[in-house]
């Protein structure tokens, strides 16, 4: 027997009543008649491992596998899985992470062998339906890694319908600053038919085209949708908006939808070249934040903007003072946990030559207008970058990510993450570089 059957609970009442959206979606699938039973297994793989299954049952001829993402399971997850079972089509919603004692942090997916999830395609296979991986943000890797090791021994199956990849992060790490980032081996080696549900407020976002065309090179069909006015995540975020909240009761008609775009593409034969070993290293940049000499080409990109009032800034104009470009979003917590310091540091180096850019990443203007208004007071000029363009010149990868130029026009300094920018390191630093 491939499961052993640990419990089976009747239809579940979970305590959704604590928030609003857990009542209303709770309200719905009642109203619906669609409160399901869900089945909790164990599924043994040959090493002895016992991977915990919660199976939401469904009659249709889909099966969808969720994976893990490295921030554990939540119950917004559970009630998107009811959804989605309401809808026909069933899911198994695999712990690999509890599977192999793991806690809930991103690193852990990378200690997640291929073969787990090999043995559980084999597992959702044999129930006769057509098999989809569903994964968010670095679990992609998981489950394009899982998948790979799958085809390599089905090369002609079609069992393997495809992947749901909810914001997708497919990359090794974050790159130096100024040097492109590097995508996973096994992005461009899968040769799977793919859906992207990419959130609009997301610094993937600007990746998505990026994402898609490696994810092609070597034959995948991949879809891509841009859900709007929502932020990574935006299916069990404590502080879901609105907006957010309503995309998430739609999400598994979404990926119903998906799914059915999917079944319409012919599968490609595998082949035969073998997925790089490359490991998923932390990077220098990831492992501590400072400010650190900027290694790309020093000259930096053009950077001509208008800000809230309407006056435009051209960084050329800026020569003979050091700059600190910053590149930020209004629903980027560490953007908005740095910018106070930002403030203080524009203060402390009243007189100076200094100058602070903070150039918005593409948000509506009275969103970024109310933020100002409401949340966080700042008076150094906020440009407005529109249509993302100098975000892909200036290769920002995550939000915040920051420039030091110096007095001569070029990029001194860079950096990936938030910063304390009134200390008295961070002061030195750029006091070092202004005019004596």
């Amino acid at each position: 027997m491939p499961f052993s059957v640990v419990s089976r609970r009747m239809p579940v009442y979970r305590p959704w009543f604590a928030s609003v959206p857990g009542f209303v979606a709770f309200v719905l699938l009642v109203v619906a008649g669609a409160v399901h039973a869900i089945e909790s297994r164990e599924q043994k793989l040959k090493d002895g491992t016992q991977i915990p299954i919660e199976v939401h049952a469904a009659k249709g001829k889909d099966l969808v596998l969720w994976l893990p993402s490295g921030f554990g399971k939540f119950a917004g997850e559970t009630q998107v899985a009811e959804r989605l079972a309401a809808l026909g089509v069933e899911v198994w919603q695999a712990d690999l992470l509890e599977a192999r004692f793991l806690p809930p942090v991103e690193s852990s997916l990378e200690k997640i062998p291929d073969g787990d999830v090999a043995e559980l395609i084999d597992a959702a296979a044999k129930t006769g339906k057509r098999v989809y991986l569903l994964t968010t943000a670095r679990g992609g890797i998981v489950g394009l890694r899982g998948a790979r090791a799958w085809q390599k021994r089905n090369p002609k199956s079609n069992v393997l319908g495809g992947a749901l990849l909810l914001h997708p992060n497919l990359f090794l790490g974050p790159p130096e600053p100024g040097k492109e980032a590097e995508y996973h081996p096994v992005a461009a080696q899968t040769r799977l038919p793919v859906y992207i549900l990419q959130p609009e407020q997301s610094p993937w976002r600007w990746r998505l085209e990026a994402t898609q065309a490696e994810l092609e090179k070597d034959g995948s069909k991949v879809f891509t949708r841009v859900l709007t006015d929502v932020r990574d995540r935006f299916y069990f975020r404590p502080d879901a908006t609105e907006v957010e909240m309503d995309v998430a009761q739609r999400l598994a008609q979404m990926l119903r939808d998906s799914i059915r775009a999917l079944n319409d593409v012919k599968l490609a034969e595998t082949p035969a070249a073998r997925v790089s070993k490359t490991p998923i290293a932390k990077t220098a940049a990831q492992a501590e934040r400072k400010l650190r000499p900027y290694k790309g080409n020093p000259v930096p990109p053009p950077l001509k903007l208008t800000d809230l009032d309407g006056k435009v800034h051209d960084l050329a104009d800026y020569k003979g003072k050091v700059v600190l470009v910053n590149f930020w979003a209004s629903w980027c917590p560490p953007c908005v946990k740095e910018m106070p310091s930002m403030q203080r540091l524009k203060e402390k180096m009243a007189g100076k030559p200094f100058v602070i850019l903070a150039v918005n990443m593409a948000e509506p203007e009275q969103e970024v207008r109310d933020f100002l208004a409401t949340k966080v007071k700042v008076d150094f000029p906020i440009l407005m970058d529109r249509d993302g363009a100098a975000l892909k010149a200036w290769k920002v990868f995550v939000f915040p990510t920051s420039f030091v130029v110096g007095p001569d026009g070029m990029i001194r300094y860079g950096l990936y993450g938030e910063l304390e920018w009134d200390t008295e390191e961070a002061i030195r630093i750029l006091e070092a570089m202004m005019p004596r």
